[in-house]
């Protein structure tokens, strides 16, 4: 028997349609799923269905699907993050042989991601935290990859990996090497997190074109398939317009049979709690959390709304919607630059104080296909990293201060409008609110840090002085000169 080129275990939907992928580039795949009980078995449903006479091995055997593999072994793992992964571990980890790859392409935490290299590392084997991203069409046809873990695995996995990604408009693959430990598990978070940003944005465009431009289903879908073709040209404004477009069988739009109650997995999470954890301010992002932690408290909104009830008379004079329409562009596209401002000041701050040195252009760039989040700008951005590779925060490149200035009226303008219209409008005002607080060169904090210090002898620095150095006040001429430590919290 061949051996294979690479074993996958885990059939679920990103699983199985990431072994076509591999198959279909020309790689041997040996497969295998944990048996369930009396259940016809997963893996010949998959080999007797959409694997049926193509180049698969299935097995429910883990001695068995590991010895069907070449030296040294390369296991793609896509199972459910958490303990799943280390029980995984435990179970296969007898049966390698030193040298050999574990690759996990689930949405792990980078920190156990972290511990996972270090352990498989102590058993002789190469262990590489793959982010994976594009959800099932992606994985069928090409995701963007962010490994990162045992530098040493690379050059053994990157021509399959490689392979198998997205191809940029340049045709470069969307999988380079992101870096050490659970580097690649942190950059897929990050994108994540600017994906819940990217889909509060979308959202309330589209509340703002309903509700206070009077626009229906068509004409809205109408306009997102006009934005593809400029500068907010991405995935997730190319889905929404088909998504909107979408009939059921009555003819109805199906959009308006869907409850607004937002899941979510996790993932926008832990970049919130990350980047409190790094003190980098992620507003936008935290703020699309939250939306949908609220959206789904939907009897609690329906109560609101009859509590407070208010009436929104459309414009629909044409030639103020054309007008109206030009303003929310520039809005959105002003509000997805700065969450994406956000998302990399992240990954630069961790990047430098865990010792990554990650690229940010690399990083950019290879999320400019098969990615959730893949959008026309991210050419611009890689160029802006690649400019200057120190760059503290996007938003100071040259190019997006031009950009920015040129939509900040009608940036303002749009909320300004939809709140006098009493229109929700968290992440676009977060975005805008963030962009203030980032160019205001003498911020109110003083006086913070002067209550701090009033009530709880907490210090300040001063503006005549060195930074680092710190001082108490007796503001009230009763307290002494002990004073608290200084920290961060």
């Amino acid at each position: 028997m061949q051996k294979s080129n690479i074993g996958l275990i885990g059939l679920a939907v990103m699983g199985e349609n990431l072994a076509l992928n591999m198959e279909r580039n020309g790689f041997q795949v040996s497969v295998y799923n944990r048996p369930h009980g009396n259940e016809v078995s997963v893996v010949s449903n998959f080999i007797n269905g959409r694997g049926k006479d193509k180049k698969f091995l299935g097995f429910t055997s883990i001695p068995e699907f590991v010895e069907s593999l070449e030296s040294p072994r390369k296991i793609f793992m896509m199972v459910r993050a958490g303990s799943p992964v280390d029980e995984l571990m435990e179970q296969i980890i007898p049966h390698l042989s030193k040298g050999d790859i574990l690759m996990d392409g689930g949405n792990s935490n980078f920190q156990e991601t972290n511990r996972r290299v270090e352990y498989a590392n102590s058993k002789g084997i190469l262990y590489v935290g793959a982010g994976v991203s594009g959800g099932e069409e992606g994985a069928l046809n090409g995701p963007a990859i962010m490994p990162g873990g045992a530098s040493q695995a690379w050059p053994l996995v990157q021509p399959i990996l490689q392979k198998i990604a997205a191809k940029a408009e340049d045709n470069t693959p969307c999988c380079q090497w992101i870096g050490e430990g659970g580097s690649g598990h942190f950059v897929k978070m990050v994108h994540n997190g600017i994906e819940y940003g990217d889909m509060q944005l979308i959202a309330e465009a589209y509340q703002i074109m309903r509700l206070q431009l009077g626009m229906n289903n068509s004409e809205i879908a109408q306009q997102f398939a006009i934005w593809t073709q400029g500068k907010l040209k991405s995935y997730l404004i190319e889905i929404t317009a088909a998504i909107l477009n979408h009939k059921e069988p009555s003819g109805e739009y199906l959009i308006d049979n869907i409850l607004d109650a937002a899941g979510q997995k996790g993932t926008g999470k832990w970049s919130v709690i990350n980047a409190m954890e790094f003190g980098q301010p992620l507003p936008l992002i935290a703020t699309a959390l939250f939306e949908r932690n609220l959206s789904a408290h939907k009897d609690l909104r329906v109560a609101s709304a009859a509590a407070y009830s208010r009436v929104i008379t459309p414009k629909v004079d044409k030639e103020s919607r054309e007008l109206q329409l030009k303003k929310l562009e520039e809005t959105l596209y002003a509000s997805k630059l700065v969450s994406y401002a956000q998302g990399f000041e992240l990954i630069r701050k961790a990047s430098i104080e865990l010792g990554w040195g990650l690229d940010l252009s690399t990083i950019a760039r290879l999320w400019r296909g098969g990615c959730i989040i893949r959008s026309q700008f991210l050419n611009s951005i890689a160029k802006a990293f690649e400019e200057n590779p120190q760059l503290e925060n996007l938003l100071l490149a040259p190019y997006f201060v031009q950009e920015i200035t040129n939509a900040k009226q009608a940036w303002k303008e749009t909320i300004a409008n939809a709140t006098m219209d009493e229109i929700a409008t968290p992440a676009f005002s977060s975005a805008l609110q963030y962009f203030y607080a980032l160019t205001t060169a003498n911020s109110p904090a003083n006086i913070i840090q002067a209550q701090r210090d009033y009530f709880g002898a907490h210090t300040f620095e001063r503006i005549d002085r060195k930074r680092g150095e710190f001082f108490h006040e007796n503001w009230s001429g009763m307290g002494g000169n002990t004073k608290s430590g200084s920290y961060n919290a």
